[in-house]
């Protein structure tokens, strides 16, 4: 009897945004331009993804990470509805799986910083600053359920400076479990963050200069 082929699974190889648009005129990332489209690719096909009218991808690129802990990467993303604000998003080869509340207001963003089981309960957690040029509040959701739940939220952390192409945060893993590296809500310090349980604990590492004091405490150096 002839062997059996193992099955092939489609997983998410890339993400990118399509349909450049200056529809929203935000420029929070420096200009007018957002993108109304995402493309999602897997080995063997190409899936895109249209946004209505009324929304935009607001964000500097998508990221992969896998949010379900089945072993296959999903698309975290950040999508605006035009009237209602920035929302975190996450996307998988079928479409959009679950969101968070979108911010209330036009004109009102988030910034990522990383993925990571923070609390050891073995979910997977996402981190974002919900405002961070005004409310400059850390939140970490846990993808359970096919929904994003808060868990914990603290003011006092920024990651995002208005005009910026770029996020200036991430996720270390130096020995000692996940930590999120970001600054003080006033910039005066660059900070390891992180959750046990659902307290959130901070503790400086360095005056902030510019992103690479961030960058170096990413790479450990701190």
């Amino acid at each position: 009897m002839g062997m059996m082929a193992a099955p092939v699974y489609a997983d998410i190889v890339s993400a990118t945004y399509s349909d450049p648009t200056d529809r929203y005129r935000h420029a929070v990332l420096g200009d007018a331009i957002e993108y109304g489209s995402l493309i999602v690719k897997t080995p063997t096909d190409t899936h895109k993804f249209q946004l209505p009218t009324d929304h935009v991808f607001e964000d500097t690129q998508p990221r992969l990470a896998d949010v379900d802990a089945d072993g296959t990467p999903e698309v975290i993303v950040i999508e605006t509805d035009m009237n209602r604000g920035a929302a975190l998003a996450v996307y998988d080869k079928t479409g959009k799986i679950a969101e968070t509340p979108h911010i209330g207001t036009s004109h009102r963003w988030l910034a990522p910083i990383g993925v990571a089981d923070f609390n050891g309960d073995g979910v997977i957690d996402i981190a974002y600053i919900d405002r961070p040029h005004l409310a400059k509040t850390l939140r970490i959701v846990s993808y359970k359920d096919g929904k994003l739940t808060e868990i914990a939220n603290k003011q006092g952390f920024s990651n995002h400076k208005i005009g910026w192409d770029f996020i200036a945060s991430g996720v270390r893993n130096c020995g000692a479990g996940p930590e999120m590296i970001l600054a003080r809500g006033d910039w005066s310090e660059v900070v390891s963050v992180t959750l046990t349980e659902s307290q959130i604990k901070s503790r400086s590492f360095t005056p902030y200069v510019t992103p690479e004091s961030i960058m170096s405490a990413l790479n450990c150096q701190h």
